[in-house]
């Protein structure tokens, strides 16, 4: 009897430390999903991916903070550090995954060396996608900024302009409709591809792996280094999931590893 009993025990013992469970907020598309995605990687690697899907940018952030959930995964570095600072929490990225990217357009020119002097060019008029296509428009040696690496920057911002660019605010929607009309216009890939765009092909530049904006997992600094979040940091990083993004969206989201 005794022991059948300490069998019972061991079987009851290793059934609980079969897998741990690891809790992640998520925004539905394209990171719930992603994450969906390598949950039966995890599985076969001891770990039960729970995936708590969010509609809002505040308690994914909220709940890792207090311990509620482990990790998340929505934003990206220049938010966090955003909300880090204003809510007095000390969140840290653990890995980047993914990159939702803007890419610059021309109807008119096959390479960025053809835009002429004096060329109209048209960005996003928010301030958080003004400031990434004048990063970009930076980075393809257009202009310079003030500050090189400011996020927030604005067409104020421009220290040098050597080609005297002619450049215009516009409702980030509206940008597609009048490509035809302007030398070079920065869009978001969502809006490229409802405008039959491809950004893999037909950007002349667009935001890679080195961006400020790449979507990052996120955790504390108490369980970043966790053997269950390095799993999954793992799995993220893997082959099969660069093709599930490559091959699901299409150039709307790109990997960032």
């Amino acid at each position: 009897m005794k022991k059948l009993l300490a069998a019972i025990a061991a079987v009851a013992a290793f059934s609980a430390n079969a897998a741990e469970t690891l809790s992640v907020a998520a925004t539905a598309v394209p990171h719930a999903e992603i994450l969906e995605f390598v949950k039966p990687t995890l599985a076969k690697e001891g770990v039960d991916l729970k995936v708590k899907v969010f509609t809002d940018y505040i308690q994914p952030n909220v709940q890792v903070a207090e311990k509620r959930l482990d990790a998340n995964f929505f934003q990206h570095q220049p938010y966090l550090d955003e909300f880090n600072k204003g809510k007095g929490t000390n969140l840290i990225s653990v890995a980047g995954v993914h990159l939702e990217p803007l890419g610059a357009y021309s109807n008119k020119f096959k390479k960025l060396e053809d835009i002429p002097s004096g060329a109209n060019v048209v960005i996003p008029n928010d301030a958080t996608n003004g400031g990434r296509a004048l990063l970009l428009l930076q980075k393809a040696g257009l202009i310079k900024l003030k500050e090189a690496s400011n996020i927030l920057s604005t067409p104020k911002d421009i220290a040098e302009n050597p080609k005297n660019l002619k450049i215009r605010e516009l409702e980030a929607a509206t940008l597609p409709r009048v490509l035809t009309q302007v030398d070079l216009a920065l869009i978001n890939t969502n809006y490229a591809l409802e405008a039959k765009l491809n950004p893999q092909k037909d950007a002349l530049i667009i935001e890679g792996s080195d961006s400020p904006y790449v979507n990052i997992l996120v955790a504390r600094p108490d369980n970043k280094d966790s053997a269950a979040l390095q799993k999954l940091v793992g799995a993220l990083h893997s082959p099969e999931v660069k093709a599930f993004i490559l091959e699901k969206y299409k150039g709307a989201v790109i990997p960032a590893f």
